[in-house]
């Protein structure tokens, strides 16, 4: 900082009161008194001016950024305003600093614009495809807000495809006809474009037919039809186009190499594209809305233009790979995009860095790869099955039980951090609840951002688990039926859970940062109460030991018998 002039506060002096200023603003704000759209144009521009300038304390800008992001889903006058003053190009600067709480308040506002720009906004910024660049490419370890933002990235820009995948072809639609005969024109030296008067126009549509069969329509004299079902809708179309004209040797060796074979055995492109791009739309999520808790995104997604279409390139490739190796006719071909599917998300999971990458490991993930391991996989099910393992299953089970409980308190007694959810979509309020030692009371409180694991004593509020009554989850919430207008999300339903305590019956209400975190305080707050741990986990879990046990005792027996022999 330079030296201020005499007379005036230090500079350090004036940004911590500018801070503490725009977060009592923002404190305000919070409670409603006073709308977002009475605020003026230049205070609006002030505020901005906070962000944009270069030499800022931190601090003001974080606290600027917020006000930002809340602001922008208030209307369409401040959306258009904020984005005209500060521009994508500056955000992203600030997501290429060290400083990773202002990296993620310009996340924020950036998710913030990108929510409230419409379809043809978001193409122009790319779908935010390429903001998450630099962060994910960060040696640092991405915090669960972070991981929420860039999936939020990844599902605002597939999405950017719903309505091509749920628009129908258009039989009167000039363009779509002349993308079809492209296709067609694209893998064939057609006689049927032989200069008008070669042929007859019965003789032409008839050639025409017969390419579109081997291109592997079903309706070959009318192949829009096949095009139909919405979805996938044009969205098959336009990645059959950006096929042939991107790869255009790859697609001519699929069309050509299989209208050689029989006919029995010909994988069919057409049929085999459309179905694919149907099973991506699922596979990642292509037209459901955000949801407000979700961290999963894919690392290859980011940086990569076309995304999408690359990754239809690649599939429908392993499509006919596939089709090979499993020597298949057309009456398989459910059973072969059942197996490319499972090839597909498979090798999701392993969450690969590049699409070059996820190319490589979904073609060694062959048929015989997948049989190996549907084989491994039914053995150890089949293995639990036996009565004898069923019956020592039982005995162990009490004691596994006991252990999971335990570690259930241990969990509690560790403690956790929750965000507080109120009707705006994300808050910076944090609060910490963890159980006593001696498993004798809850203790809870406020805490600062950045505070992980905060001392019992510091936390103010305390709830006796003597005066638990009950737990409550879901829709059973008195803070989820507060909320159940059409905001009201089901990822946060399925987060909800609620002590019920003393004789007045209060409530202290609570949303999980993760199903995982939900599991174990519900398992946990049961055990207090007396009650069975009903979540999921508590069955997953279980399984694992039970596995773990047997083969050990497997082990042993093996062994003992071994020295029998001898």
């Amino acid at each position: 900082m330079t030296k201020p002039e005499s007379g005036f506060l230090p500079s350090n002096i004036l940004w911590e009161i500018l801070a503490h200023t725009l977060k009592a603003f923002m404190e305000l704000m919070e409670h409603d008194f006073v709308s977002w759209e009475t605020l003026s144009a230049a205070f609006i521009k002030k505020i901005v001016s906070y962000v944009n300038m270069n030499a800022m304390d931190a601090s003001v800008q974080q606290l600027s950024m917020s006000i930002l992001e809340n602001m922008v889903p208030s209307s369409r006058v401040l959306f258009e305003l904020v984005k005209k003053e500060v521009t994508v190009d500056r955000l992203l600067t600030h997501l290429q600093v060290t400083n990773a709480q202002l990296q993620l308040k310009a996340m924020a506002l950036l998710i913030a614009l990108l929510l409230a720009a419409t379809d043809a906004e978001r193409r122009v910024w790319g779908g935010g495809q390429h903001w998450g660049t630099n962060i994910i490419h960060s040696s640092e370890p991405l915090g669960d807000e972070m991981a929420h933002y860039l999936y939020v990235l990844q599902s605002v820009s597939l999405n950017l495809h719903e309505r091509r995948m749920r628009t129908s072809v258009d039989p009167y639609s000039q363009e779509q006809r002349e993308l079809l005969q492209s296709l067609r024109q694209s893998a064939f030296e057609s006689e049927s474009d032989a200069p008008a008067g070669t042929f007859s126009t019965e003789r032409r549509r008839s050639l025409c037919a017969k390419e579109f069969r081997k291109l592997g329509f079903m309706n070959n004299s009318n192949p829009a039809e096949d095009l139909r079902r919405a979805p996938p809708g044009l969205l098959a179309l336009d990645n059959m186009v950006y096929f042939s004209r991107h790869t255009p040797s790859a697609y001519s060796r699929f069309v050509l190499e299989n209208s050689s074979r029989e006919d029995k055995h010909e994988c069919p492109f057409a049929r085999s594209s459309i179905q694919l791009t149907l099973i991506l739309c699922e596979i990642l999520h292509v037209g459901e809305p955000c949801s407000e808790t979700a961290q999963a995104f894919y690392p290859m997604f980011f940086g990569q233009d076309h995304f999408f279409e690359e990754l239809f390139c690649i599939c429908i490739q392993l499509v006919n790979k596939t089709w090979k190796e499993m020597r298949a006719t057309q009456e398989d071909f459910d059973k072969v995009l059942q197996v490319v599917r499972e090839q597909i998300t498979r090798t999701l999971s392993l969450k690969p860095t590049s699409l070059e990458l996820f190319k490589t490991r979904v073609n060694a993930l062959n048929y015989s790869e997948i049989l190996k391991l549907r084989q491994t996989e039914r053995l150890h099910q089949e293995e639990t099955l036996a009565v004898p393992v069923l019956e020592l299953r039982e005995r162990l089970k009490p004691e596994l039980l006991e252990l999971i409980r335990q570690q259930r308190l241990l969990r509690l007694c560790e403690g956790t951090l929750f965000r507080k959810i109120s009707s705006r979509r994300r808050q910076d309020k944090l609060w910490y609840c963890r159980l006593s030692p001696n498993h004798k009371v809850l203790h809870y409180g406020d805490v600062e951002e950045g505070v992980h694991s905060p001392p019992i004593e510091s936390l103010p509020e305390k709830i006796p688990v003597a005066d638990m009554k009950a737990l409550l989850v879901g829709k059973e919430c008195p803070h989820t039926k507060e909320k159940s207008s059409g905001k009201q999300n089901k990822d946060v339903l399925e987060l909800a859970f609620s002590i019920v305590y003393d004789v007045e019956e209060y409530c202290l209400n609570f949303v999980a940062p993760t199903r995982y975190e939900f599991c174990l305080w519900t398992d946990g707050l049961n055990v207090l109460l007396g009650k069975e741990m009903t979540s999921e986990r508590t069955q997953t879990d279980l399984d694992v030991l039970l596995s773990m046990e047997l083969k050990l005792r497997n082990l042993n027996f093996c062994y003992d018998f071994s020295h029998a022999e001898q």
